[in-house]
């Protein structure tokens, strides 16, 4: 992991969102080079403020930085999915190139229809992450 692993950012007040962040700890392999923080903390207001584009986007956003400080990698909704999916793998890694294929349109309308509902989708608030020495580094 360096200062130019990709971050992902998510909904802190979420619990679908905590659920999937788990998920992806738990499925990630031997790559272990993904940070989280979320989008209301205080790295998920700079990284909003410097890319005004953001400030609408209440869910999932993959944020990458290349090789340059001005190359910035910015993916939302059904497109930071996929990304992470492409950084899980495997079979995950497969099913990131199959929906791919899905024009982003549809994709995004899906990934809206889960995002609009996904408060209800865990009723009950998930237990606590309690991450590893390892993935307490990773998270801002």
């Amino acid at each position: 992991m360096n200062d130019r692993s990709p971050v992902l950012l998510y909904d802190g007040s979420c619990g679908f969102c905590a659920r999937s962040v788990q998920f992806v700890l738990d499925h990630e392999r031997d790559r272990h080079f993904l940070r989280f923080t979320t989008l209301q903390g205080v790295l998920g207001d700079s990284l909003r403020q410097h890319q005004r584009e953001l400030d609408a986007i209440d869910s999932v956003i993959w944020y990458e930085v290349g090789d340059r400080p001005d190359e910035v990698a910015v993916f939302v909704r059904s497109a930071a999915v996929l990304r992470v999916l492409e950084y899980l793998g495997g079979g995950w890694g497969l099913l990131a190139s199959v929906g791919g294929l899905v024009p982003r349109p549809v994709r995004d309308w899906v990934y809206d229809l889960v995002a609009r509902y996904r408060h209800r989708l865990i009723r009950k608030p998930p237990s606590c992450l309690v991450p590893t020495g390892e993935q307490r580094s990773r998270f801002f």
